[in-house]
C-alpha cells in the first residue's frame, strides 16, 4: 500500500493515477474540504481514500497503518484552506507525516522538492530544506524539481500565450530546465521501485534548458506571431523579497529571483539510469497552441 499526500493536487493525482495504472494498491490523503470533483476521480480510480490532515498527527499514525511506502507532493502554496500555511503545512505538517512514516516503519519516503537559490533563506525553501533533513533517518528519494512549465509558462503566473504576453523575470537570458509536472509524477513512480533510487537526492528538470527568451521565441514560431515582452528587472525582484512580510509572499519573490538567476540541469544520467522520457517545452508549446492555431 502507497499512501500519497497532497493527492487531490495537480502533482498528487496525476501520481495517484499513475500508480493505480500500475496496479499498485493506493491510499491517498484527503480533507474534507478537498475538491468533490478531484476526491471522485480518485474515487474513480479505485483509489482508496483516507481521511486526514498534515495539521492532525493522529490522523497520519492512522493513514500510515499497513503503508510500505509514502509519496508527498502536499503545499500549502495554492490552497485556499483555513489555517493552511507555509509554516503549518510545509514545513511542520510534514514533519508530523515524516515522524509518522517513521513510527509505522515505512520502507520508502519519496518527497517532491524543489530546486533553491542557493544565496536566498525564504520559507517554503527553508520547509523544503527542513523536511530533506529529517528523511536522513529514512529510506528516502528526495525529489528536487525544477520549474514546472505548466505553472511558470502559464497565464497564471504571467506568461499569457493565449494573449501573446509575457512577463520575464529579470533578463529572461538565463536558461531553465522547464520541466512537466507529469514527468515529475512519472519520476516518483519509478522512484518508488528503482532500487538505486533510495538514499538519494534526485534533481529533476526537462530534457534541454532553454531561457525564458527563447521560450518566448519557441511559442512566438508555433502561434505564428509576436508576443508582448514585459520585463520585471531583477532590482525590482530583490526589492519586492526584503519587503515582504508574508511567508508566500516572500516565498515567491524569492522564486521569482530563482527564475531570474536561471537553473540549468543536465539531465542526461537521470534519463539514462531511469529510462524516462521527458516533455520538451516545444512539446508543451504545440499542446498548448494547437487548439488555438487549428481554429485560426
Amino acid at each position: 500500500m502507497i499512501l500519497v499526500a497532497g493527492a487531490t493536487g495537480m502533482l498528487g493525482s496525476e501520481i495517484c493515477l499513475k500508480l493505480a495504472q500500475r496496479g499498485e494498491s493506493v491510499r491517498a490523503l484527503v480533507r474534507a474540504t478537498s475538491s468533490p470533483d478531484k476526491v471522485d476521480l480518485l474515487r474513480r480510480s479505485r483509489v482508496e481514500l483516507f481521511l486526514g490532515d498534515l495539521k492532525d498527527p493522529a490522523s497520519l499514525a492512522s493513514a500510515c497503518r499497513g503503508v510500505d511506502a509514502v509519496v508527498s507532493t502536499a503545499s500549502s502554496t495554492f490552497s485556499r484552506q483555513p489555517g493552511d500555511s507555509i509554516e503549518s503545512v510545509d514545513d511542520a505538517g510534514q514533519l508530523n507525516l515524516v515522524a509518522a512514516a517513521r513510527n509505522a516503519a515505512v520502507s520508502r519516503f519519496v518527497f517532491v522538492s524543489f530546486r533553491r537559490p542557493a544565496s536566498l533563506s525564504f520559507p517554503l525553501g527553508d520547509a523544503k530544506a527542513h523536511v530533506e533533513q529529517a528523511l536522513r533517518n529514512l529510506n528516502f528519494t528526495v525529489i528536487q524539481a525544477s520549474w514546472f512549465m505548466e505553472a511558470w509558462l502559464s497565464p497564471a503566473l504571467g506568461f499569457d500565450y493565449p494573449n501573446a504576453a509575457v512577463r520575464i523575470y529579470g533578463s529572461g537570458t538565463n536558461p531553465i530546465s522547464w520541466v512537466s509536472f507529469r514527468d515529475v509524477a512519472e519520476m516518483c513512480v519509478l522512484a518508488l521501485r528503482h532500487p538505486d533510487a533510495g538514499h538519494r537526492t534526485i534533481e529533476f528538470g526537462g530534457p534541454a534548458a532553454l531561457s525564458p527568451l527563447e521560450v518566448v521565441a519557441l511559442f512566438e514560431r508555433v502561434a505564428a506571431r509576436p508576443f508582448r515582452i514585459e520585463h520585471i528587472p531583477e532590482e525590482a525582484l530583490r526589492a519586492q523579497f526584503e519587503q515582504a512580510t508574508d511567508s508566500l509572499q516572500k516565498s515567491f519573490s524569492a522564486l521569482m529571483l530563482g527564475y531570474a538567476s536561471g537553473d540549468a540541469i543536465d539531465m542526461t544520467g537521470v534519463r539514462e539510469e531511469f529510462s524516462i522520457a521527458l516533455t520538451s517545452v516545444n512539446q508543451f508549446a504545440h499542446s498548448q497552441l494547437a487548439p488555438a492555431t487549428s481554429r485560426a
